[in-house]
C-alpha cells in the first residue's frame, strides 16, 4: 500500500524476485559492490522495496531516505553515510 488509501499494487513473489535480480544486476553494472553504501530516495512506491532488496541482495548498505525531506536534509544524510550511489 502507498501513501494515499487508494494507491496499492499486488505482486506476487515470484515477479517479486525478478525485478529485485533485475535491479541488482543494474547495481552491479554501475559499480556497487558488497559493503558500498546506498542512498535510496524515494516515496513509498514498490520500487522502494526493490531497491532495498537489490542492496541487500549484492551485500550493500542501504540508507532510506523518504521523499518528503528536502535537499539540504538529503544532502546531509548522504554526506554522513558516505554513499557510493543515490537511487531517486
Amino acid at each position: 500500500e502507498g501513501n494515499e488509501p487508494g494507491d496499492s499494487a499486488k505482486i506476487t513473489y515470484s515477479e517479486l524476485l525478478h525485478r529485485v535480480c533485475q535491479f541488482a544486476n543494474v547495481l552491479r553494472s554501475q559499480g556497487v559492490r558488497k559493503g558500498d553504501r546506498v542512498s535510496i530516495y524515494l516515496p513509498m512506491i514498490l520500487e522502494l522495496v526493490v531497491a532495498m532488496l537489490a542492496c541487500a541482495r549484492i551485500g550493500a548498505l542501504h540508507s532510506i531516505v523518504f521523499a518528503g525531506f528536502s535537499a539540504d536534509s538529503l544532502c546531509e544524510r548522504i554526506l554522513d553515510c558516505s554513499c557510493s550511489l543515490l537511487i531517486t
